[in-house]
């Protein structure tokens, strides 16, 4: 296990660039950027559980009482080609652009994402805004929620915070809400060209034809619990980290990763069913490197910047986002407008 350090500052202090970090750290990380290729075999075993899985519920060949399980087992499965996919586009099982495509359009599928769309999103436009204004995944400032009414529904209805359990909502259809929401407005935002934006409509119109004939071939109830309820798994389980990874951070001014982000540890299975994908400050800071050397990444940084480095439990994080606010009043303050109160960023 994992020892998790969460140091809560008085004050704040002054913001480092990624560049910073990464200039100190180099030289000492001579093995972080080797692609972990073995990760290629999660993909024949997450597709080998979820294609036995389907036929299990399928054809009836378990008990009834049996069926929900494997739906929570397909879920995981679903998620985890999700974390491959995500480490796979960032260029760090292989280097091929092919190969990664491919990875990305198996590992994106239960979402019927397109790998297009989530390069430029994700890989583009998020890592390079953590936190920042414009930042795609960011909750917004206390004047964006005044100023634009889909801000306040986000946040009133589905956000996880306020001690509100209908956020909830934020775990189980996020990432299908918000990929949906980025497709949308992809080109208005400008991340993709008019021609990109059509092809990652295309993509995404594959992959919603690829369920829906899986669903007139099994017929209405199978189909539920072998894409529907493991579809709200997935997104949980990748909720749970994406969620954690900033919206308890300060907003900043410049790309700072130890700032903007924050690290979530977990149990060895689950950091390896996930791919390590809690260790977010380190791969801010590298973002091409495979998690699997995150660990060498974080003893370093735990070394030479104690008091900025943050981490903390998954659990425990989930709780502070729970309790917590999801409207940026300053920099350093989240607050609920409904109630008036206010919570500290770490």
């Amino acid at each position: 296990m994992i020892r998790a350090q969460y140091i809560e500052q008085p004050e704040r202090l002054p913001l480092l660039s990624r560049a910073t970090y990464v200039r100190a750290l180099r030289a000492d990380l001579p093995e972080v950027f080797a692609r972990a290729r073995s990760r290629l075999a999660f993909v024949p075993a997450h597709l080998a559980i979820i294609t036995t899985a389907a036929f299990a519920i399928t054809l009836g060949w378990v008990p009834w009482f049996v069926v929900p399980l494997l739906s929570l087992v397909i879920g995981a499965s679903f998620a985890g080609l999700t974390f491959i996919a995500h480490e796979a586009m960032h260029g760090g099982i292989v280097r091929n652009k092919g190969v990664q495509y491919v990875l990305g359009c198996l590992g994106f599928l239960p979402f019927a994402v397109s790998p297009r769309l989530w390069t430029a999103w994700h890989n583009g436009d998020h890592h390079a805004r953590a936190n920042l204004p414009d930042d795609p995944d960011a909750y917004p400032t206390l004047e964006a929620y005044h100023a634009r009414a889909g801000a306040r529904f986000a946040v009133n209805s589905f956000s996880l915070g306020g001690e509100r359990f209908r956020g909830v909502l934020s775990l189980i259809l996020g990432f299908t809400v918000q990929s949906t929401a980025q497709l949308v407005f992809a080109r208005s935002s400008g991340i993709l060209t008019a021609k990109q934006h059509r092809h990652a409509i295309a993509e995404t119109i594959a992959g919603v034809a690829f369920w829906a004939v899986i669903a007139a071939l099994v017929g209405f109830v199978p189909f539920l619990f072998i894409f529907g309820v493991p579809l709200l798994v997935a997104n949980a389980c990748v909720m749970a980290f994406i969620l954690t990874n900033h919206s308890l951070s300060p907003r900043v001014s410049i790309n700072d990763p130890l700032a903007s982000g924050l690290t979530v540890t977990t149990s060895r299975i689950v950091e390896w069913l996930t791919l390590g994908f809690g260790f977010h400050v380190e791969h801010h800071l590298f973002p091409a490197m495979s998690s699997r050397h995150a660990p060498a990444v974080r003893a370093l940084l735990l070394e030479r910047w104690p008091d900025r480095y943050r981490s903390m439990p998954l659990g425990e994080a989930l709780g502070r986002l729970h309790r917590s606010a999801r409207v940026y009043k300053t920099a350093t303050t989240l607050f609920d407008p409904r109630t008036g109160s206010e919570h500290a960023t770490l």
